[in-house]
């Protein structure tokens, strides 16, 4: 267990520096630790964060600092910041494999597309967009206030296919097989999404308030945090359907969850009390 600071939330891991990148505040910034959570460097952010993606293994971090309406780039390992204003409260981004950046305005109901440093189109189709996942120049895009998944070709600026996702669908990611695998928080369930076309493929019931998501490609694992019972799960994608492989005690309030790759090992921050927790998964 490692103290960082209050309000931890927004993690991702990246295999190719070794470097796990968390959003903290007071003040807000980018705390950058080492796989054992020793911090290597501090960047401050103009606003706070939730989500945090990498832009490619390497980085940079796609940070969505939301109470600043922009999209702020870091890239690693040296902490360089790259700013561009977006939206009304960025809460997540994600690249497709054009190289645009998706990122979803969560109280602008809009989405933007960052071109080289710049937005270059703005979709105004969704209600209150949440979590963003990318399949190639396919963007995934949750709608916390319609309760829908939508498609996108960024590339081509087309929206795609909406769905029903359930009754209260907050966080997604891919998997290994082109998948969205979305977090049913309300509905204490992962819903399972071909991406093309968009369907649902299959429903995994999960107690416990399903939130936060981090993909293993190595293992083919989705890390699921639940936020009622202070666990998190691990759920095998290797098949058709979704199957529990793995099952820890967590910190309190588990909000936010990365992974490396490499070694498997599980990184869960609690937003309550601004820890780090380091889970050896493999053992």
């Amino acid at each position: 267990m490692v103290d960082l600071d209050p309000d931890a939330e927004g993690m991702v891991f990246d295999p190719v520096t070794g470097l796990l990148a968390v959003a903290v505040r007071d003040p807000n910034r980018l705390v950058l630790t080492d796989a054992q959570g020793v911090t290597q460097a501090e960047i401050p952010l103009p606003g706070h964060a939730r989500h945090l993606q990498l832009a490619a293994p390497g980085g940079p971090v796609l940070v969505p600092a939301e109470d600043s309406n922009m999209l702020v780039e870091v890239a690693l390992p040296g902490g360089e910041v790259t700013e561009t204003m977006v939206g009304d409260y960025p809460h997540d981004a994600a690249r497709v494999a054009s190289g645009q950046i998706l990122v979803g305005d969560e109280m602008g109901g809009t989405l933007s597309v960052v071109t080289d440093g710049e937005v270059t189109q703005t979709f105004d189709s969704q209600t209150q967009p949440g979590g963003v996942a990318t399949v190639g120049d396919v963007a995934g895009v949750v709608d916390v206030g319609a309760f829908s998944i939508t498609t996108y070709d960024v590339a081509a600026g087309e929206l795609q296919t909406v769905l029903d996702a359930g009754d209260g669908p907050t966080h997604i990611v891919t998997d290994g097989q082109g998948r969205f695998l979305v977090a049913d928080t309300r509905g204490d369930a992962m819903l399972v999404y071909g991406s093309d076309p968009l369907e649902l493929d299959s429903t995994y019931p999960l107690e416990g308030t399903p939130y936060g998501l981090a993909y293993d490609s190595t293992d083919q694992v989705v890390w699921v945090t639940l936020t009622a019972t202070n666990e998190v799960v691990g759920l095998s994608t290797a098949g058709d359907e979704l199957t529990e492989v793995a099952r820890f005690p967590t910190v309190r309030q588990p909000n936010t969850v990365a992974v490396d790759p490499t070694t498997g090992r599980v990184f869960v921050g609690s937003r309550e009390t601004g820890q780090l927790q380091l889970i050896d998964a493999r053992g």
